[in-house]
């Protein structure tokens, strides 16, 4: 037990610490590589290989579903290749736990580690954090090791199911009972090969288990799932149907994988039992995807069907599991904006073209998908340090405070609305603006976000010079009794609500540009985080 929860600790602490040295890798490497279930195999296995984490690579998958910035067959790519990425952490344990008894060697980094966490920072203490959880692990192998060697003679093969099928079926159970308990694969695999090293049980009784320990990580996954949006259950019920589908795959390949290992050669078993085991472990999972990487189109459809897409919110895809990778966390905020923003900015064009209408379920709905999204926001949290993701996150907060501001101009300033329209004066006005916002929406469609905050500012200079005419105007008339206060109090309102209005779509838009992924190839972008001089003192 303290063997398999040093080996427990020291997963989580080396996780941690190469997540924090990774950065946005993950982020990049999925979006830039995975272009088929394929590809994404490919780059699941091998993000997972490195950050030694499936649950931060599936989480990212279900994220950019989420974000529309993969397809649900090219995530199911990734979610199988995680399964051979985890089986990298088998192999260290054989060779290096085992082979080169590395105990010793890396007892004291794990005091550098510590002092590198306490003393440095960002990429350093990053490093480690991912030294120490590295050393801790091989320092638990021993542990376990030294156990098992302790109980040769006491437990051995006998006091396990022989191997026969009913044998494998309850070896099978129990590789899964070892994993719900330790909630770890790797950890149950690591006191696989521990027993199997000094004899504890047979080699094809832990060929058995370890298939058991597979299939359990779906269970994580259903849990991981429950609740969750219909991306996150269509990749928790993906999990469940590939993991029982390589389990079945697995379980029919103990006898032919034994068999290979005695015709290649009878000593490998006796020798490297450890290695062999691992090597079944690998084998059964990449056999496992190339047999469903043709199929993976058509295995997405009946997933799909089976969960049917049924959220139409617009903050359909924010998940808090995603909260645990702030990078794609944010990126799905990015595209839950772009919905928001296209909607409010929709709404105001009719107003101005229309006449204001009564439409108390659109503002209501407005209001509450912003609040969801500023509350989901609020739970992000960054530091300058934290580049790019620092400056996404305060473009994204810019963006809601004015989305918030200019939903309060729709829903409570209706008659300065009428009060425009009617004005003859303002009312050229209205259709400028209108019109302004129906150039802004077609850069937009083409996603031309930065020519539309161009456009936006523009405008919005445009009012906030004609308004000082504008209200002149009105005073005269008010003072040559041409229109009585009350009239002209509702007209200068008017005035107000065009200006403000316009001021709004400015601000939101320049935000949003900044939140944009930037091609630094094009000088005329905005730099994440750059922003042009505030309209009269406000941003």
């Amino acid at each position: 037990m303290g063997g398999l929860g040093l080996f427990l600790l020291g997963m989580v602490v080396m996780t941690d610490g190469l997540k924090g040295l990774a950065g946005d890798m993950l982020r990049q490497i999925l979006t830039r590589f995975t272009h088929s279930p394929a590809s994404g195999a490919l780059t699941g296995a091998t993000t997972t290989a490195i950050l030694q984490s499936s649950s931060a690579t599936t989480v990212a998958a279900i994220g950019f579903v989420s974000a529309s910035l993969l397809t649900f067959p090219q995530a199911l790519g990734i979610i199988f290749g995680a399964n051979i990425g985890t089986t990298i952490t088998g192999w260290l344990v054989a060779l290096l736990g085992f082979k080169l008894q590395l105990a010793t060697i890396v007892s004291p980094l794990v005091l550098v580690g510590v002092l590198m966490r306490l003393f440095g920072r960002d990429k350093l203490a990053a490093t480690g954090m991912a030294l120490a959880g590295f050393s801790l692990i091989f320092i638990a192998i021993t542990l376990l090791q030294g156990v098992m060697q302790g109980m040769e003679g006491i437990v051995t093969p006998d006091d396990f199911p022989a191997d026969t099928f009913i044998g494998r079926l309850k070896l099978v159970a129990i590789g899964i009972s070892i994993t719900l308990i330790t909630q770890s694969s790797s950890a149950g695999v690591a006191a696989a090969l521990a027993a199997v090293h000094v004899g504890t049980i047979s080699f094809p009784q832990a060929m058995a288990i370890v298939i058991g320990m597979d299939i359990a990580t779906a269970i994580k996954a259903i849990v991981a799932s429950m609740g969750g949006s219909v991306a996150t259950l269509r990749t928790g019920l993906s999990h469940v149907i590939y993991n029982i589908y390589s389990g079945i795959v697995a379980f029919l390949l103990l006898t032919p994988y034994a068999l290979l290992l005695d015709y290649i050669s009878p000593d490998i078993v006796r020798d490297n039992a450890e290695i062999a085991l691992v090597g079944f472990h690998t084998s059964f999972n990449i056999i496992c995807v190339l047999m469903i990487l043709p199929f993976t189109n058509r295995f997405a459809q009946l997933v799909s069907r089976i969960i049917p897409s049924r959220e139409t919110t617009l903050t359909r895809k924010l998940e808090n599991s995603l909260l645990k990778e702030p990078g794609i966390a944010l990126e799905t905020v990015r595209k839950t904006l772009h919905e928001e923003i296209v909607l409010l900015i929709q709404y105001v064009r009719k107003l101005l073209s229309e006449g204001p209408g009564n439409d108390p379920a659109f503002i209501n709905m407005m209001q509450t998908e912003l609040d969801t999204t500023h509350n989901y926001v609020d739970q992000i949290h960054l530091t300058p340090g934290n580049g790019q993701a620092w400056h996404l996150l305060i473009s994204s907060m810019h963006t809601l405070d004015h989305l918030q501001r200019l939903h309060e101009r729709c829903e409570e300033d209706i008659d300065r609305v009428e009060a425009a329209l009617d004005n003859v004066h303002l009312h050229q006005y209205c259709a400028r603006l209108a019109q302004d916002i129906e150039a802004m929406l077609g850069d937009i469609e083409q996603g031309e976000w930065v020519k539309a905050a161009s456009r936006a500012e523009n405008t919005a200079d445009y009012f906030a010079s004609e308004s000082f005419q504008l209200r002149e105007k009105i005073m005269q008339d008010v003072a040559t009794g041409k229109v009585n206060v009350p009239h002209g109090t509702d007209d200068l309102e008017g005035v107000r609500w065009l200006t403000r209005v316009s001021l709004h779509i400015s601000r939101i838009l320049h935000h949003f540009s900044a939140c944009r992924p930037v091609d630094l190839s094009n000088s005329g972008q905005l730099q994440p985080g750059q922003h042009r001089t505030p309209l009269n003192g406000i941003r």
